[in-house]
Order: C-alpha cells, then structure tokens, then sequence
C-alpha cells in the first residue's frame, strides 16, 4: 500500500469523478480576502466545509448515546461561519463528494491552523467502495467559542492505494453511511 501523490489524485478526480467538485490547486484566497486553504496538495486533498452543522446542546437534557442517539441533544445550523461552544463538539458536511476506488482507503485528518487553535477534526477513514458527503466530527477543546468556516479548508484526505482490490468493500457490505448527501446521525 502506498500514500497517492496530486498527480494520481488529480488524475482520478478528472477520469473517476473521485471528488467532486474538485479543485486543482491549494486555494489560500479568494476574493482578495484569505481563507483557510483548500484543494488540491502534495499527498492529499484538503477538504471543504459546506454551511450545514449540527451542534452538541445541552438546553433538553439528553444524553449522548451511540446506540440509541436522540437528535434532541443537537441543534440544527446553517451559516458561513458556525461557532462551536467551550469544550463542545459540531458535526458538519463536506462540499466534496467522494467516491473511493475498491482498492483505495483514504484517511481524513484535521488541518494544522485548526489544530493550532484546539479545535480538532476526529481522525476518520472513507474505506473502499464509500461514496458520499463526508460527516466531519470538530472538536472545540478549549474553553472559548470556536470558529469554523464554510467553504473553506478543515482537513486532509490522504490517499493509500493498495496493490489489489479488498475482497468485500464498504458498498458490499452495504455500509450505513453509503450515499450520505446530508449530516447522518450515528447509526448502529
């Protein structure tokens, strides 16, 4: 197994519509103004955040549970900016759409400028056969509101192609989060 670099990642976005849409190069502004970079990288992606988020509350008293999670417990956002309350946690939704080949899994990591303000993106895979909108799980470990932005980088797709397809892939075994297009809730 070995780690893809841009040109086999910009290669399978264009002829396998591995992630759409798909940007070619590291945007860092846009409009004059700066942005968290996205897009294309050396060995990756960064991934963008739509202005769909779920945040954690606390206002009905319910209980996190990943057996039997009650959406109570989230408040639903929609906005250019979300901000995530001291020591709490916001799900979002990727702009990209992905598609992994049988033989590819991905592994998708928070961005260093989050991270250096305590804000964390869960480090999740996308395994082979997955297709979808990403659900990325941020994280505000401080003890100040955090702000996250739409349309604009959160993490890292890493891309590790394997030498022969895996026997059964995430759509074979019809995954719960297969085709997800909107913020899914945990499943069991």
């Amino acid at each position: 197994m070995s780690i893809k670099p841009d040109t086999w990642i910009a290669s399978m976005a264009r002829e396998h519509r591995m992630i759409e849409p798909f940007v070619e190069r590291q945007v860092r502004e846009v409009e004059g103004r700066p942005v968290i970079s996205y897009g294309l990288s050396s060995y990756g992606y960064d991934v963008r955040l739509s202005n769909q988020f779920r945040i954690f509350t606390n206002v009905y008293g319910a209980i996190v549970d990943p057996k039997a999670f009650d959406p109570k417990g989230m408040v639903e956002f929609e906005g250019d900016m979300c901000l995530i309350p001291p020591n709490s946690f916001a799900l979002a939704l990727s702009v990209e759409t992905f598609r992994i080949p049988r033989n590819v899994l991905t592994v998708c990591v928070g961005k260093s400028t989050y991270a250096r303000c305590g804000i964390i993106v869960n480090v999740t895979p996308f395994e082979p056969g997955w297709e979808g909108r990403a659900v990325l799980e941020i994280s505000n470990t401080t003890p100040l509101p955090a702000r996250v932005y739409a349309g604009e980088g959160i993490a890292q797709v890493l891309f590790f192609e394997s030498d022969e397809p895996c026997a059964v892939s995430y759509a074979d075994r019809k995954g719960k989060y297969q085709g997800q297009r909107d913020i899914t809730l945990p499943r069991t």
